[in-house]
């Protein structure tokens, strides 16, 4: 599926992913390819993404925490998602 992370100031991210786990208002949730449509608000945690390789600009990589060579993090503190034909957007502040 393809991931797209964007906050007020720039595009953090955009890429293939094959799965991410967000911190929702009601709860932590993982979301994995061919997902049900959905549309989420989040709250403050961390964004857990798992991709084969990934690919950031130089003014947002900074942003991220490496886990493990398919693993990154990034800290958001609220936010919302949409998927929709296996495109995740998280609009995140």
């Amino acid at each position: 599926m393809i991931l797209e992370i964007v906050s007020p100031e720039a595009k953090l991210f955009s890429g293939e992913v094959t799965s991410i786990s967000l911190p929702g208002v009601d709860g932590h949730f993982q979301m994995l390819n061919n997902h049900a449509p959905i549309v989420s608000l989040l709250q403050k945690g961390l964004v857990k993404i798992t991709a084969p390789s990934f690919n950031f600009s130089s003014e947002s990589e900074e942003l991220f925490t490496k886990v493990n060579d398919q693993n990154y993090t990034i800290a958001i503190n609220s936010g919302t998602i949409e998927m929709k034909d296996n495109k995740v957007i998280v609009l995140a502040d």
